[in-house]
């Protein structure tokens, strides 16, 4: 039978009370983990969102009714305890911060009583991910996930402390916003008022924090609750939260500098750890040349070497059929898998026709100096020499090679590069490299819309030596666009915003626009820019990213309370549900079976 607190006060949290309190009586109040009745005498790990502390109950000490009360006790019952701290008497648990201690019972209180619970609770739980999903206000209890959840806290209330000293001002945007499809697709939300129209759930707070410049308020932050409806991935979910500013009078140097002074804060106070400053910087393509990627992980080499010019004379159909069609071979040294079984060799092959390989050309260079390879039989000693040397290759290393677009080879050998590292177990999580990419392509090519996309969005500042390009070579032109990378994860990104009416007319114009449609979409952003708008530029971090490698977490969802699984489903509430037809009526909407 539950009982109520009756004017009961808890004194301590459990990892609160330390050999200082012993002698001292206190209050209590948590769960129980287990409890352990040895005849007599009954241990009871008690926890709360503070760790554990044991609790001992005789019958001499906490009399008949508490003692029957502690022998119904099971795992997961809610209790409140008054007892005096003692010194442990049998032994330190060096387990716990309160291994030294315990608690002798003197009353307890059943506040509530649980069914058996469909897994345990425990760290580093081995239950399948969907049924934790499923309970997740149980698995919210498990120790190492409120330990995350209380970091990411920590981290939130220290960001909003160094950039309330920095002169940013917390300011909150709309989040039943219009519509503006470019890019990932928007959440819609019918309006009854107005039957037949939909606001949009926003995807970032970009043109708002835009129009904040534009109103004189100069340095703006929030921790932004945002929403994509896209597929999801490890360290991605359709609502999530980023830190997002914007910052006046700027440029590309001033952004970066007190981010990187936000990042040294970050990890100096929550993990001891001193980054030094200033951050690398790369530029996009330099990023991509070298690792295949625009979020290159630095924790380790293997990086990308074009080999184009030395195999251009060879007679390898699938290295002359690239170099003819415009693309490049390049490979990667895998030092010491000169040895690697060819059943291997073949799973990598297949994993790089996942990224769009048509095959994968390998060369093993053995301890005696021959090869062993796919190709060989296609190029001179001479020129298999040239291609060892150029690519750093040593007795036992394993040369694999890409042929193709350069788009396409330098994703296939990037992730091939993280994947022999993975295999490598070369991704320490303790091991922070951070970077700086920059000067991004401002447009890209979309060959399914068949014209130049924004690569970041409408409203990012060309790099003034290149926009000479716009209309002869807008693929050349490079942005004022920069992303914050750590080990191999976007964390963030942003760009200096255009200001100029012009550029921005002309940025609408390249990428298809029409006047008419500019002004349908964008209207009161093109509206303010008429009434003097100043310099900007601004970013926006994954904060659900942030959290998750700061404490070392593989999935975003172990640091997010109640997060989507791939189908963008909540398994916990079943959402998303079909709703009351009366609820469709009024909205003026019919749904149509498939």
């Amino acid at each position: 039978m539950s009982e109520s607190m009756l004017g009961l006060k808890r004194s301590h949290r459990c990892t609160e009370v330390r050999t200082e309190n012993v002698g001292e009586i206190i209050t209590v109040m948590g769960w129980v983990q287990k409890s352990r009745n040895k005849g007599g005498i009954i241990f009871v790990d008690l926890r709360d969102r503070s760790g554990i502390l044991q609790i001992i109950f005789e019958e001499s000490d906490c009399g008949g009714e508490s003692f029957a009360k502690a022998e119904k006790l099971r795992s997961e019952f809610v209790i409140a305890v008054t007892g005096k701290v003692e010194k442990r008497q049998g032994g330190v648990n060096e387990n716990l911060v309160t291994g030294d201690i315990e608690v002798r019972a003197e009353s307890l209180r059943i506040l509530s009583e649980s069914d058996t619970p469909p897994f345990p609770i425990e760290e580093n739980s081995k239950t399948k991910e969907e049924l934790r999903l499923k309970y997740r206000f149980l698995d919210l209890r498990r120790p190492d996930i409120q330990k995350n959840l209380m970091f990411r806290s920590k981290i939130a209330i220290l960001t909003r402390q160094f950039l309330a000293d920095e002169g940013f001002l917390e300011i909150e945007t709309p989040t039943l916003i219009k519509s503006t499809p470019e890019g990932a697709r928007d959440y819609l939300v019918p309006s009854r008022v107005h039957p037949g129209t939909f606001y949009a759930l926003p995807q970032s707070p970009q043109l708002f924090k835009q129009l904040l410049m534009c109103s004189g308020y100069d340095r703006y932050f929030q921790i932004a609750r945002c929403y994509r409806d896209e597929d999801l991935r490890a360290d991605r979910q359709p609502e999530f939260t980023q830190i997002d500013m914007e910052l006046s009078f700027v440029d590309v140097e001033d952004v970066l500098d007190v981010n990187e002074r936000l990042i040294h804060k970050l990890f100096k106070e929550l993990l001891g750890i001193e980054i030094p400053l200033p951050l690398p910087r790369m530029t996009w393509i330099e990023a991509m040349n070298r690792f295949g990627s625009d979020k290159p992980d630095l924790r380790f080499g293997m990086e990308l070497k074009d080999v184009s010019q030395v195999v251009k004379d060879c007679e390898f159909a699938v290295f002359k059929g690239a170099l003819e069609n415009g693309g490049s071979v390049r490979g990667i040294n895998a030092e010491g898998k000169g040895n690697m079984p060819r059943k291997k060799i073949d799973a990598l092959v297949e994993f790089a026709k996942g990224f769009g390989a048509k095959g994968l050309a390998y060369l093993a260079v053995l301890e005696d100096g021959t090869y062993k390879s796919s190709f060989a039989k296609f190029m001179t000693e001479e020129q298999l020499a040239a291609l060892v040397k150029a690519m750093d290759g040593k007795p036992g290393d394993l040369l694999l090679f890409a042929a193709d677009k350069n788009k396409v080879v330098w994703d296939v050998l990037g992730n091939l590069r993280l994947e022999l590292a993975r295999q490598a177990d070369l991704l320490k999580k303790d091991d922070f490299k951070f970077l700086w990419v920059t000067e991004f392509p401002l447009l890209e090519y979309s060959e399914e819309q068949g014209r130049f996309v924004a690569m970041h969005h409408p409203f990012t500042m060309p790099m003034e030596e290149d926009w000479h390009l716009i209309d002869s070579d807008p693929g050349a032109v490079r942005a004022k666009a920069y992303d914050i990378v750590l080990n191999g994860t976007e964390l963030g990104g942003g760009s200096v915003r255009i200001h100029q009416s012009d550029i921005q007319s002309k940025m609408f114009e390249v990428l298809g626009f029409t006047p008419e449609k500019a002004q349908e979409q964008f209207g009161f952003l093109l509206e303010a820019f008429k009434y003097g708008v100043p310099p900007h530029a601004g970013l926006a971090y994954g904060f659900d990213r942030v959290a998750m490698l700061m404490v070392g977490a593989d999935n975003i969802r172990d640091v997010i309370a109640f997060p989507k699984v791939k189908d963008a489903s909540c398994l916990m509430t079943e959402a998303p549900t079909p709703v009351d037809p009366k609820q469709l009526e009024e909205l003026r909407i019919e749904v149509r079976g498939e």
